[in-house]
């Protein structure tokens, strides 16, 4: 490669599952920018902007939900919906270890506000029925408090996160019999080291990349009630923009493609 050529972008941002001897700790980590380039594409594809605030939310509820889900069985697929306060919005964040996907979206429009900021969780399993919770928040708007304080409350068990440099980021989660001074007392020099001064064993890498999958033929169903009564949708517009609820893609249909 010469000096000229640009530097290749990996396409997946790899998270490590490392465990910490003596500590009894799940340490999970990962480089980010592979997930915020497609994320931005996405957008700019899209059409789509946020303002600064809104989408540092968005961008680390999406890494701290793909921190999560590594620490989770590979079956699982994961949901969170942040019904917000101030500002009031709903922020929507998916993702799964089987698909290798993250992807999310905000909804800023007729949006209900709560008392206070709620975070609400479906996980999806190979099993016949899935897994719901609902944490009230005390933090409105730091998604690596907002873990915690899921830890704690949904999964009862103490966990830390930290945002490292160069979109480095980590989640500790306590096991059985776990250090918890030791894990209470970490900054983010000690996570950066965490490998040369603890020891540690790799125990798996997964994989994650922004990839929602929505198509125009995946999001018509969702207007099925509509079946045989076109004019009733499209009002006399000769067409309509549908946006996917995942990630918000922009996708035209005519009366004709909704009756084909």
């Amino acid at each position: 490669m010469s000096e000229t050529d640009p530097i290749p972008v990996e396409e997946f941002t790899t998270i490590e599952s490392i465990f910490v001897r003596h500590r009894n700790a799940l340490l999970l980590r990962g480089q980010f920018t592979p997930i915020y380039t497609d994320y931005y594409l996405h957008l700019m594809e899209n059409k789509l902007r946020h303002k600064e605030e809104l989408d540092t939310l968005l961008k680390e509820t999406l890494t701290v939900l793909t921190l999560h889900l590594a620490a989770r069985p590979w079956a699982e697929t994961i949901a969170w919906t942040v019904n917000m306060r101030a500002p009031r919005l709903n922020l929507f964040v998916t993702g799964s270890s089987t698909r290798e996907n993250i992807v999310g979206h905000l909804l800023t429009e007729n949006v209900k506000e709560p008392e206070q900021t709620i975070l609400h969780s479906q996980t999806v399993a190979r099993t016949p029925q899935g897994r719901q919770s609902k944490v009230a928040l005390t933090e409105d708007k730091d998604p690596f408090c907002w873990i915690e304080e899921f830890y704690s409350q949904s999964e009862q068990l103490p966990a830390r996160a930290f945002r490292l440099p160069d979109e480095n980021y980590a989640l500790i989660v306590a096991q059985p019999d776990c250090d918890l001074e030791w894990l209470e007392s970490l900054s983010t020099e000690d996570v950066c080291q965490i490998t040369e001064i603890e020891q540690t064993k790799l125990l798996e890498t997964r994989k994650f990349r922004f990839q929602c999958g929505c198509s125009l033929q995946r999001i018509l169903p969702s207007l099925s009630a509509y079946k045989g009564n076109a004019a009733a949708l499209f009002e006399g517009a000769a067409e309509l923009d549908i946006q996917c609820p995942r990630c918000g893609s922009h996708y035209t249909i005519t009366p004709d493609m909704f009756d084909a």
